[in-house]
């Protein structure tokens, strides 16, 4: 794809160069739906059965955020000494956006969270994505951008208004400056939908995906064998909604 493309060579720089940098419901007592028992005694889920967990986690946020609450306290001591997440989560450190929360009250020891601003893929992050598919059994890695992005945001004004952006934030958000461009490029073309922001943020989560694959060959390898899958997603700050596969 042609943002791939012009982005390749910035983004790999990154990989070599730059790393990255959840909070679970507290116990309200309303009732929820059970989550997976015991970390070690976790059976194994498919990637089908993972995003349809994240699907029907984010309808019940949507219709009833107050079922999303979790009694931590017991789970605690259930995965103080293991754990077996069943899907590996890749998003922004936007306090709005909770993965426990928004996938309806998932609670400890079920979601490997990476987080950083503007959900961004370095060698750290893609060195956890391989540690949580090899080494505790999660089957998805779902990339989850959101509605009004920040660093999406500062990088679409550099790339279309020659802003400037001072400090480690300015080099941290060099790898969406492509992708705010091609986002640009498309939206000029009448592709796509929405604002250049909005846009940006689709294309970066699509084009993350696809570089976990084509950057880790252990995670090409699952993809293949169909243990593991890897997805784009956005979340909408306004409804709650995720929108999988974007």
């Amino acid at each position: 794809m042609c943002d791939v493309c012009e982005m390749h060579d910035l983004t790999r720089r990154r990989v070599f160069t730059m790393g990255g940098a959840g909070v679970a419901a507290a116990g309200l007592g309303f009732g929820v739906a059970p989550s997976i028992a015991l970390a070690s005694e976790t059976p194994d889920v498919t990637p089908e059965q993972a995003l349809r967990k994240l699907q029907t986690g984010n309808k019940r946020f949507v219709e009833n955020a107050l079922a999303c609450a979790s009694d931590i306290k017991a789970r605690r001591g259930e995965v103080a000494t293991s754990q077996r997440p069943w899907a590996t989560i890749l998003t922004c450190s936007d306090s709005r956006v909770a993965p426990e929360l928004l996938f309806g009250g998932a609670t400890l020891g079920e979601l490997f969270v990476i987080r950083n601003a503007g959900n961004l893929l370095g060698v750290d992050e893609l060195g956890t994505i391989e540690y949580g598919a090899e080494h505790l059994g999660s089957s998805l890695v779902l990339v989850l951008g959101h509605e009004r992005c920040g660093a999406v945001s500062a990088a679409c004004d550099v790339a279309t208004k020659g802003a400037s952006v001072h400090g480690a934030v300015g080099k941290m958000i060099q790898p969406l400056i492509p992708i705010a461009l091609a986002a640009q490029k498309s939206l000029a073309a009448g592709k796509g939908g929405g604002d250049l922001v909005t846009t940006a943020v689709r294309m970066s989560a699509r084009a993350t995906a696809r570089r976990i694959v084509a950057e880790s060959p252990l995670v090409a390898e699952k993809v293949a064998a169909r243990t593991l899958k890897v997805v784009p997603a956005y979340y909408d700050l306004d409804t709650g909604v995720v929108e999988f596969a974007i």
